[in-house]
């Protein structure tokens, strides 16, 4: 049998980007089951974008992940967006269809799949979502999408979150309004509470999302977008007032478990990804 010495490339274009963890769980993932892929950093400028695309289709890359600042840039070099993609406005994941580049979000989809996964499902829920930024409309649509009952968006910036709150309304079942975040914030009585703002991500790990911690109760569930560290003071909050607290590991694995199957075809190994993150960070 002749031996195939070239590996199926996939990655994630950004900058800044040297902080960005995904491959260690992806590359746990393909050991895990023994596929030949790797996955590849890259930092790429704004102005770069394109080339790196046309790049990416040269070398026949099976796809890549983008962050900050390409999710909505990309579109116009993409063959195709899903449609929770069109109605986020971004994209994060890239991967290759019968020779086309499809674009998805899998963020919202990744936080959907943990909350279910530990006990949360969020159909029927009402939902306190703190930030309308690229993860806060990302998870507040895909909420929506899977059947909350009602999603406030509270959000420093008014045209933001009154535009994530509009075009969850525009497109989903879910009713949605929006809070101005004014000072200390008072949170609505809700079942879950989403911090979808970056406050508390490593290295300003002392740091919490500006609300009255009095309006936590017993019975709500708190989940955290913030994965570094494992348990920031948002959760630690949380969870000494007795509300069940969800770390943001789930969904980082989650969402890559999602982008392994879209480039591989092959079910994701979850506990290896997990595993593999968890390690990374010394949780």
């Amino acid at each position: 049998m002749e031996k195939n010495y070239r590996a199926e490339l996939v990655g994630v274009f950004g900058d800044p980007v040297d902080g960005n963890p995904t491959g260690v769980m992806e590359e746990a993932g393909f050991r895990a089951k023994g596929l030949n892929y790797r996955y590849i950093t890259a930092k790429v400028l704004p102005e770069a974008l394109g080339a790196a695309i046309a790049g990416a289709r040269a070398m026949h890359m099976k796809g890549f992940n983008l962050t900050m600042p390409h999710k909505v840039r990309v579109i116009p070099f993409l063959d195709g967006i899903s449609e929770a993609a069109r109605i986020i406005g971004a994209v994060n994941t890239v991967y290759e269809e019968n020779g086309r580049y499809m674009g998805e979000n899998t963020d919202g989809k990744g936080f959907v799949e943990a909350m279910k996964m530990q006990g949360a499902p969020i159909e029927g829920k009402r939902i306190v979502l703190l930030g309308a930024g690229g993860a806060g409309k990302a998870i507040g649509v895909e909420c929506a999408l899977a059947g909350a009952r009602h999603i406030t968006i509270v959000n420093r910036n008014r045209e933001r979150g009154e535009e994530l709150a509009r075009i969850i309304a525009d497109n989903t079942p879910c009713a949605a309004a929006y809070l101005p975040w004014e000072g200390t914030v008072r949170i609505p009585d809700c079942d879950i509470l989403v911090n979808a703002t970056c406050v508390g991500l490593a290295p300003d790990v002392d740091q919490k999302p500006d609300i009255d911690y009095d309006g936590v109760h017993p019975g709500m569930v708190v989940s955290d977008v913030v994965f570094n560290p494992e348990w920031p003071p948002f959760l630690r909050e949380a969870r000494a007032r007795g509300a069940k607290a969800i770390t943001g590991l789930g969904m980082l694995v989650c969402q890559g478990a999602r982008n392994f199957t879209l480039w591989t075809g092959e079910e994701a190994p979850f506990a290896a990804m997990f595993d593999a993150l968890k390690g990374e960070f010394g949780a």
